[in-house]
């Protein structure tokens, strides 16, 4: 078992997972309240991870994050580090590829409450922010934690994005998918399986954890 691939895993997944949380939700608000040309152009951009083959979200990626780039430049010349083949450049591919799982879960419990209910919150007196707050962000929890928990497992997962971005560097991007693949290719059986089952029991239970909470509050809010 390579432990030092998974503390770079877990790491990397709660990192992302938690940047997200609010880069999902301010994202959601904004396209649920805002009503403007190109919506569903911004909507296809943010899930275009979903469908995108990861070695062609890896290599541009790549290329953008790169030193000779204008973002990967400017990094470069602020902290004297480079984006590509690190941990930071491999946190800001994450918040890419993972993007969308952060996103829709949030937008579409927003979608579903009923304009009635924000409206009757203005009315009594709450800005949009504290409707936000005290009232859609409550209604909306489900899917909060659905972002939650599915930003994690898939960073958690992801092999081909970061292998192009991270390469494989021990202790510092060397993830588990990576030593599992490394392992597979050394004929080492055991130790692939035993990584395998690793990821396989954590995105289980992850799964299961969101799945029991949503059903205990359908419970509690029919009672």
């Amino acid at each position: 078992m390579d432990w030092q691939a998974f503390e770079v895993s877990i790491k990397l997944a709660l990192l992302t997972s938690l940047s997200l949380l609010p880069v999902g939700l301010a994202l959601a608000y904004f396209l649920v309240h805002t009503k403007f040309i190109g919506r569903e152009f911004l909507e296809a951009l943010i899930t275009l991870p979903l469908v995108l083959p990861p070695t062609v979200l890896g290599y541009f990626l790549l290329v953008g994050l790169d030193s000779s780039s204008l973002f990967g430049g400017l990094f470069k010349s602020v902290t004297g580090q480079s984006l590509t083949f690190s941990f930071v450049g491999l946190w800001f591919a994450s918040l890419i590829y993972s993007l969308p799982f952060a996103v829709q879960p949030i937008l579409r419990s927003l979608e579903t409450i009923a304009p009635e209910i924000r409206e009757a919150a203005w009315c009594s007196g709450l800005s949009k922010w504290k409707t936000f707050f005290k009232v859609e962000l409550p209604l909306a929890l489900p899917g909060v934690m659905s972002a939650l928990v599915l930003s994690f497992a898939h960073t958690l997962g992801e092999f081909g994005v970061v292998l192009m971005i991270g390469g494989n560097i021990a202790g510092e991007t060397r993830t588990l998918s990576i030593a599992i693949y490394d392992s597979v290719l050394a004929f080492d059986t055991a130790q692939a399986q035993s990584m395998s089952l690793i990821l396989l029991v954590i995105a289980l239970v992850s799964i299961m954890a969101v799945f029991m909470f949503n059903r205990s509050r359908s419970r509690l809010v029919r009672l």
